[in-house]
């Protein structure tokens, strides 16, 4: 028998196949690449503005809760550096550039007071007996109140820079009854007149034993009222940058402007709560006031990407 050897030939790629795989590849290899790199840049922008909004929630939120326990009438806009200032209910306010905000805050800490075992004490209860013996215009009783935890609260929050036992940082009683007039430089805001003689809507007290707050100089021309606030700070949040659309949020304290002190002075505390802001605006309207924070990534991206919040305060 004999038997048939047939021979197998494989047939090689030509040249043109070849070169059109390569071709098809590399398109593929192209619209992948084009695919990946935009699905990275959509992560990356969606990364960013998930901690834009995490960091502008917390900004907001901060600012609110300072703002929240201003002593309303104190507050003021004004121009970083200068003593241009206005009420916070100017109209002038949204045509000009008062590009910061002061004010007095009402010391919540110690007017919480501390638990005795049964109840809560105040460090100072907001009302003043105007019937008592013991209030006159060298100094006013202030019924329910425990002035050594007042005292305790107030040391711990200044750093011992600021108490009734400190001399020229006693802390300020800020009647609420009415002024009078609108004079805000009473407050102490005015560089030019730091001790006005009449320098009454913050006066600085002392205290006597746990209920009785004793005012550093005679009230002779001033009403006694029976609720009041006690205040040792003032507040001022500051931008900081020669950018006006790139800049830190400071916020400013410790410093007393009863006794002349300005949010600028070198001793006062400082503190950096948000970098890379866009935008910070106030607007009262009432004493409702509407606080917008925008916050931008510093171009990492290479394009600029920003998130705004806005938030009402009462």
């Amino acid at each position: 028998m004999c038997k048939t050897v047939r021979s197998m030939k494989r047939r090689a790629f030509t040249m043109i196949e070849l070169v059109m795989v390569i071709v098809v590849l590399g398109i593929v290899s192209m619209i992948a690449t084009d695919i990946i790199a935009t699905m990275y840049k959509g992560y990356i922008q969606t990364k960013i503005i998930n901690d834009l909004e995490q960091k502008t929630e917390t900004l907001i939120n901060q600012v609110a809760k300072r703002l929240e326990y201003r002593i309303k009438d104190t507050m003021i806009a004004r121009k970083k550096g200068t003593n241009d200032f206005l009420a916070m209910n100017s109209d002038e306010i949204n045509s000009s550039s008062f590009d910061m905000v002061e004010w007095i805050g009402s010391d919540y800490e110690s007017f919480l007071g501390e638990n005795n075992g049964s109840f809560s004490v105040p460090g100072w209860s907001g009302f003043i007996d105007v019937d008592n013996a013991d209030t006159n215009n060298t100094q006013v009783e202030t019924p329910g109140s425990d002035l050594n935890i007042a005292e305790r609260t107030i040391l711990a929050l200044s750093d011992n820079k600021a108490g009734f036992t400190v001399v020229n940082n006693h802390p300020a009683l800020i009647f609420k009854c009415s002024k009078g007039d609108s004079n805000l430089s009473r407050y102490g805001w005015d560089d030019n007149v730091p001790n006005l003689p009449d320098h009454n809507y913050t006066l600085a007290v002392s205290r006597l034993g746990t209920d009785v707050l004793t005012f550093d100089t005679l009230q002779l021309n001033r009403n006694i009222c029976e609720q009041y606030y006690l205040a040792w700070t003032a507040y001022a949040l500051v931008p900081m940058g020669s950018d006006p659309e790139d800049f830190n949020l400071t916020l400013r304290y410790n410093y007393q402007p009863w006794y002349g002190e300005k949010y600028n002075d070198t001793n006062v505390s400082s503190q950096v709560i948000a970098e890379h802001v866009s935008t910070f605006r106030v607007m009262q309207v009432g004493e409702t006031l509407r606080v917008k924070v925008c916050i931008q990534d510093g171009n990492i991206t290479g394009e600029p990407v920003g998130f705004c919040k806005e938030k009402a305060i009462f």
